[in-house]
């Protein structure tokens, strides 16, 4: 089972999946820091990508 959302309380974070589904699922992922690292990675991975499709279609405008 894989944990991908956090919750954070004074405890500190937990994960979105209760322990007591362990027996069922087999395993489960850790919860630490969630999917938030990468999101941002994959979202500055389509920034550049767009900028680069702009950058060449701007270079075929220019000719």
């Amino acid at each position: 089972m894989l944990s991908v959302g956090i919750t954070r309380t004074v405890e500190g974070i937990l994960g979105d999946v209760h322990p007591g589904v362990e027996h069922i699922a087999g395993r489960l992922s850790g919860a630490t820091g969630g999917v938030g690292p990468m999101t941002r990675a994959m979202l500055l991975t389509n920034v550049v990508e767009c900028a680069e499709a702009a950058q060449a279609e701007g270079m075929k405008d220019s000719r």
